[in-house]
């Protein structure tokens, strides 16, 4: 395989059958091959994503002295501000060569998890920041919530298997910024290669060289979407839960061309987390003599609080 597959969400959400089930086995496929999609007919209109844009390239092209204003200490920078080069990938020291914001889970104050989540971060100097990210958040919160329903059925659970574990769950909006390149790296890169730790990513961003997905071979392939479409991949936790038979596939972002050294790349992930006390036990469904249990039983709460370590973000 050297093109990610392309799926169309409004075959799910149409009234026929036959349209729905294409999806259905489509997507599953797909994320038991290679872990990754590229899905058109999601909620984020062009209007709203060319606005998200604009506000976040308003907001890193602030003085660094500003930006480390909203880097919020004691947190594993779960919301606000992770300034250039604090994250890297699990077992790498080197720092990848990014910065990025963190928008979080907007939860009423009856929930359960309001003193779970710390409380999102807010921007004073641009006034519609946190409000156009809140809506790009919902829009890809409700995408996604439609991508794991197909992929409920496709593993024989009920549609609305995830509904209640996703609805209040400690999902993240990252927009990324990985400034120009100024002088030779010494081995790192924008995004070394790793795993995502959460049920499913969401992907704003990928129209241009960069990201990159290893197939099954070894080999890594570009993953490059069209104007209108969202790369979707499958994350650990969901790769877990499934006893591996959907695949986490390993992934990166490379450096440009030297010639491109001078140009910022911008990408906006969506991480769908479940709530921190769902249970990620390999479900009996994917379990048999052929495919024995692979992962010993976690709550997602836990499994991200180690990860989160694994990454640098928390100190133990």
């Amino acid at each position: 395989m050297q093109n990610i597959p392309s799926v169309d969400l409004s075959d799910f959400l149409s009234n026929d059958p036959i349209r729905k089930e294409k999806f259905v086995n489509e997507i599953g496929s797909a994320f038991e091959d290679i872990g990754f999609v590229a899905l058109k007919g999601h909620f984020l209109d062009q209007n709203l994503v060319q606005e998200l844009y604009s506000e976040i390239r308003a907001f890193f092209n602030l003085p660094v002295e500003t930006k480390r204003n909203y880097e919020i200490p004691g947190i594993g920078g779960q919301r606000g501000y992770v300034s250039f080069g604090k994250e890297h990938a699990k077992g790498r020291k080197e720092g990848d060569l990014k910065e990025f914001w963190h928008f979080g889970q907007y939860v009423g104050q009856n929930s359960k998890y309001t003193s779970e989540y710390p409380p999102n971060v807010i921007v004073d100097e641009l006034p519609r920041f946190n409000s156009v990210g809140k809506e790009a958040y919902q829009m890809l919160e409700k995408t996604g919530i439609y991508v794991l329903r197909a992929l409920a059925l496709h593993l024989g659970l009920d549609e609305f298997y995830f509904d209640d574990y996703v609805k209040e769950g400690n999902s993240i909006l990252r927009p990324i910024h990985y400034p120009p390149i100024t002088s030779e790296p010494e081995n790192a890169i924008r995004a070394a290669a790793h795993g995502d730790i959460n049920l499913i990513t969401l992907l704003m961003g990928a129209q241009g060289r960069g990201l990159q997905v290893q197939n099954h071979n070894g080999e890594w392939i570009d993953a490059i979407a069209d104007e209108d479409q969202l790369v979707i991949n499958v994350g650990d936790m969901l790769s877990r839960h499934t006893n591996n038979k959907l695949k986490s596939t390993i992934h990166q972002v490379v450096n440009p061309p030297r010639e491109l050294w001078g140009t910022s790349r911008y990408s906006i992930p969506f991480f769908m987390h479940p709530v921190s006390d769902m249970p990620l036990n390999c479900l009996e469904k994917c379990i048999d003599n052929e495919n024995p249990k692979q992962f010993e039983d976690i709550t997602a709460g836990d499994f991200l609080y180690e990860r989160l370590v694994d990454l640098g973000l928390i100190k133990k």
